[in-house]
């Protein structure tokens, strides 16, 4: 069985001498399968009406537990944003009532970020569908090889990040 793979190393391996044929197909694949994931991430998103940076806000505020809250600056040190992106973004989000902006105790210096109910229910939704595509993906694979690739992803990535 062959893929665009296949036939982008057979196109490059005669033009450079040098090239690792198996180095390039590991890397194409993994670059390709990106993109596949990005665009259902895209899609799922689009279908439920949100963008990209809106599901990684209501993701980073679900992922740091309850009562899934943060203050913006500590929001926006997560999400690699300054203060005043941040702060463009947070608006949507709270006219769409999926988030909430308050300031504990009455101090109007201080805000607190707040995921609401509806935001909740919202980030579930997307991610349970997201789930699912990326599902698609690995389809091919069985529980076994899944593992495996898991495993060797792993011990790629610790390498990287040492």
């Amino acid at each position: 069985m062959r893929d665009s793979v296949d036939r982008h190393v057979e196109l490059w391996q005669r033009e450079h001498d040098w090239l690792d044929p198996l180095t390039e197909a590991i890397f194409a694949r993994l670059h390709t399968l990106t993109r596949y994931a990005a665009q259902y991430r895209r899609e799922t998103l689009a279908e439920g009406g949100l963008k990209l940076w809106q599901f990684k806000i209501l993701l980073t505020l679900r992922r740091l537990g309850p009562p899934y809250t943060a203050g913006p600056s500590r929001l926006a040190d997560l999400l690699g944003l300054t203060r005043g992106a941040l702060s463009n973004r947070l608006v949507s989000l709270d006219e769409a009532g999926l988030i909430t902006r308050t300031h504990p105790g009455g101090d109007r210096r201080r805000v607190e970020v707040r995921l609401t109910d509806a935001g909740y229910a919202t980030f579930e939704r997307h991610a349970s569908t997201e789930g699912r595509s990326e599902n698609r993906l690995l389809e091919p694979l069985t529980v076994e090889e899944r593992q495996t690739l898991a495993d060797l992803l792993r011990k790629l990535l610790i390498h990287a990040e040492s």
